[in-house]
């Protein structure tokens, strides 16, 4: 994000311009690092003779016209990004001519060039505001305007915006500004309908395209000619025709931008963007291996969830970023709705929410930086750090329960009004809980109170007491909340009393009630006999976390977790246990056993593969630091005896193995995986392809028995951009002194491409060797401030999180990190950053205490 434009400098110029059109002329035929950018843009002012600033950044401008007079452009700042307008005519056309730079990054114009046929690739990302890292213009989402965009590029390449081009005019001999010569074509998007400028686009280059059509819609899916044949269009086309017809059923708008565009785009900084009409994804989602349904299924969420924000965020758009939850919140659920409603995954789309989505809310909104989903967002640089798991997955939780208050049919009456009024407009809270208050008849504002301006998440316990018999004698459920964040909501909740018969853990009473203060009786329970397992907030209602009573938690231990036969308890049940250990009330060494016992016999892969990352972190980090290595190798050996009786060929089969891969130590399990990578090793149905190899090369590495030149050999064997983000990842885990140096000067030097800058940090921080990594800690402080004011916000982000010292689990690693703070007075984004990363060794120090008073 370049710039750091206010909220206050927003409203001030949201009040003087009205924006009518940009019409953009780009030169793409320029050389490697700049492209030509020349824009006009259209707007009227309130004040004749105000003055105010357009937004370029990192920019050579060589002139600007301003209603006919050359402006002096002296004053422009390309570190800023702000060029000083003056003398602002009622109606005003401003010229901007200048240069703009190609990024490695991901934000603005990225910039790759295949290692495979060396062809080169373009794709713009502005969301939150890099639309001027590629054209002059007034930044933010309030400001909304037609884009009409001109083209120059090689002859042999696609260009792709938010609009359908006219027919390209071919160039055969066009001599650019600059003196170069080559044959070329012009492309011409006309004017789209007006939109923000974070979600205007330009996707160009030799991309593979593949077309189709649905309900008169044009359909074109766009990745890399050397990944073409790894596009699996039809599954792509069929999750977005699925969207389509259900979007448009219960939205009671249609998609209102055209044609539909989808590119999967090379080295993306995110996991997709919904650019109107030219939607943008991770190239990852090109499966070029074999992968588990869990990453199909997450692709088929992203397809939904980028769909959805073609109206909510793209027809509608929040005014300003305190309400990026209005896209994101809702683009989530509205997707999770979708996939359970309309897609082969049914219901079980709501299992994988609860276990994946809800546990990145829950973890998020227990840091020092939770904030309100309705948030307070006073610059750029805050919101930069706000698409977090509160944005998204807190606040679509949110809206899950608010669902089941006002009802399903009233909830969407209340979102086809809110389209129908504030189509091609901005909106705020306000405008949205009008619309749900007028259709289901509930006054919002309270829930809005409790739900969307605090901030924390409750916990819900059973209490009871019973008679000899074993009845209840009283059921209550209390509610808590910490002394810093006080509220105590209303939550609409199930309690589901469960019974072991004939092996099966079978629900045999469901009440469903409202919860509110801190305790609530359950009147409806006396007299029940005192169930195997007790569960609150069955059927996930709603968000909070939820504690299991001794005799339930000792039913799942003994072997209950494998006796469920729905996933949805069975996945509410792994997440409580999950909170339980984080929270320090569950052992890790219990929670290990849990893990062991019961990984078996989850038939959710997406559940599954949680499971094993969680207890992996849970084993690395919460552990008795003097049982860690015992508890390492337990669940390596487990794992290996999973993968070896594994159906042959099955998801389990491959997550099993992947997750092994992460947890292996010993000789006998890295052997184990040496011979899968060298053939030595074979087991019925598992193909050891491309990306399976890295995941092998790297779990060796790792473990000492690969180095330099093997890591070399492989990215011989496999050439693509993959294999050079995978050997960056290996080449930093290399478990030396020398091999951590050459990583961190690598990472620190800041000449590495976004997607590469990622793996290598990953590496570099590999789990199995914190010992390697405390010389570190203090080079890690002593850079922090430098790279934060001098890199792109991204990079800047994934160096602030992903180098921070969480292996050096020690009260002296959170202490440095308060005397950094108070010494340096950072940014209050990196702030926020730094105090996640001492929560987390916080969190990490209680949870061994646990451990070790279990011994």
């Amino acid at each position: 994000m370049a710039g750091n434009l206010t909220r206050d400098e927003a409203r001030e110029r949201a009040r003087l311009l009205s924006v009518q059109s940009y019409a953009v002329e780009l030169d793409l035929t320029e050389g490697e690092e700049r492209f030509e950018s020349v824009t006009t843009v259209r707007f009227t002012s309130t004040r004749p003779g105000a003055g105010t600033f357009i937004d370029l950044a990192g920019a050579k401008v060589r002139r600007a016209v301003l209603n006919g007079t050359e402006l002096d452009v002296s004053g422009y700042d390309p570190e800023t990004g702000r060029l000083p307008l003056t003398g602002l005519a009622e109606t005003n056309e401003l010229l901007v001519d200048a240069d703009c730079s190609y990024t490695r990054t991901g934000e603005g114009l990225h910039r790759f060039v295949d290692p495979v046929d060396k062809s080169v690739y373009l794709h713009s990302q502005f969301e939150t505001a890099d639309a001027h890292r590629m054209y002059a213009c007034f930044d933010q989402p309030d400001l909304k305007a037609t884009f009409e965009l001109s083209v120059l590029a090689p002859s042999d390449w696609e260009v792709i915006s938010n609009a359908a081009p006219g027919p390209a005019e071919d160039l055969p001999e066009h001599r650019g500004r600059h003196g170069a010569l080559q044959a070329s074509r012009r492309w011409h998007f006309p004017p789209t309908p007006v939109m923000s400028t974070y979600i205007t686009a330009l996707c160009a280059g030799p991309y593979h395209r593949v077309t189709s059509e649905h309900d008169g819609i044009p359909l074109g899916l766009y990745c890399r000619a050397s990944l073409a044949e790894h596009l699996d269009a039809e599954n792509i086309f069929e999750v977005t025709r699925q969207g389509f017809d259900f979007f448009h059923r219960i939205f009671g708008v249609r998609y209102p931008f055209g044609k539909y565009d989808q590119l999967f785009v090379p080295e993306f900084n995110a996991g997709a963007m919904e650019n109107a009409g030219c939607v943008t994804f991770l190239e990852n989602y090109i499966f070029r291996s074999r992968v588990t349904d869990a990453v199909i299924e997450r692709r088929a969420e992203t397809i939904l969830h980028e769909m959805a924000h073609m109206w909510f965020g793209d027809l509608v758009t929040m005014r300003w970023w305190d309400d990026l939850w209005l896209n994101e919140s809702f683009a989530t659920y509205a997707s999770v709705l979708c996939q359970a409603e309309a897609t082969r995954w049914g219901q079980g789309a709501w299992t994988t929410f609860a276990n994946v989505e809800k546990s990145w809310a829950y973890r998020q909104d227990q840091l020092p930086s939770t904030h309100p989903i309705a948030a307070d967002i006073v610059d750029m640089h805050a919101v930069e750090v706000n698409f977090d798991g509160i944005t998204y997955a807190k606040g679509a939780s949110v809206l899950k329960q608010l669902v089941a208050y006002v009802g399903l049919e009233n909830f969407l009456a209340g979102v086809r009004a809110y389209f129908n009024e504030h189509a091609w407009g901005n909106t705020t809270l306000a405008d949205l809980l009008g619309a749900l208050e007028h259709t289901s008849g509930r006054d919002l504002s309270s829930w809005s109170k409790e739900w969307l301006e605090t901030s924390w998440v409750n916990t819900l316990r059973p209490s009871f007491t019973t008679d000899p018999e074993g009845r209840f004698l009283e059921f209550d459920v209390l509610q808590e909340a910490p002394a810093e964040h006080p509220t105590l909501r209303s939550h609409r909740v199930a309690v589901g009393l469960y019974a072991l018969s004939g092996g099966e853990l079978v629900r045999v009473r469901r009440v469903e009630l409202d919860v509110s203060g801190a305790r609530t009786a359950v009147t409806e329970l006396v007299g029940e006999v005192q169930p195997d397992l007790i569960l609150i907030n069955d059927d996930d209602l709603t968000y909070a976390k939820v504690r299991l009573d001794e005799r339930s938690l000792q039913t799942l231990v003994n072997g209950g977790m494998t006796a469920f036969t729905e996933s949805l308890p069975r996945a509410l049940c792994w997440s409580a246990a999950w909170d339980m250990t984080r929270d320090a009330e569950m052992s890790t060494r219990d929670y290990l056993a849990l893990v062991v016992s019961g990984v078996r016999s989850i038939t959710d892969i997406t559940v599954a593969q949680t499971v094993l990352r969680q207890v992996r972190l849970a084993v690395q980090q919460y552990a008795d630091p003097a049982r860690r290595a015992e508890g390492m190798a337990l669940l390596a050996s487990t794992l290996r005896d999973l993968v070896v009786s594994a159906e042959p060929g099955s998801d389990a089969q491959l997550a099993y193995l992947n997750a092994l891969s992460a947890s292996a130590t010993s000789a006998d399990d890295l052997a184990f995986l040496r011979g899968l990578l060298d053939g030595g090793t074979t087991l019925e149905g598992l193909t050891v392809d491309a990306d399976l190899r890295w995941t092998l090369v790297g779990a060796l590495v790792s473990g000492g028995l690969l180095g330099e030149e093997d890591i070399e050999r492989e990215l011989q064997r496999d050439p693509t951009a993959t294999g050079e983000r995978m050997a960056a990842l290996c080449r930093a885990s290399i478990p030396t002194p020398e091999g951590k140096e050459a990583a961190w000067s690598a990472i620190v030097e800041g000449r590495l491409s976004g997607a590469v800058l990622r793996s290598t940090i990953i590496g570099f921080v590999d789990p199995n060797h914190p010992e390697l990594l405390e010389p570190y800690k203090e080079r890690y402080f002593a850079e922090i401030g430098r790279i934060w004011k001098s890199w792109t916000s991204d990079s800047a982000q994934s160096f602030a999180n992903g180098c921070y010292p969480a292996l050096s689990l020690s009260p002296e690693t959170v202490a440095r990190t308060q005397d950094f703070i108070s010494a340096e007075e950072p940014p209050h984004a990196l702030r926020r950053l730094l105090l996640e990363g001492a929560d987390g060794i916080g969190r990490a120090l209680r949870a061994q205490a646990k451990d070790a008073s279990q011994a």
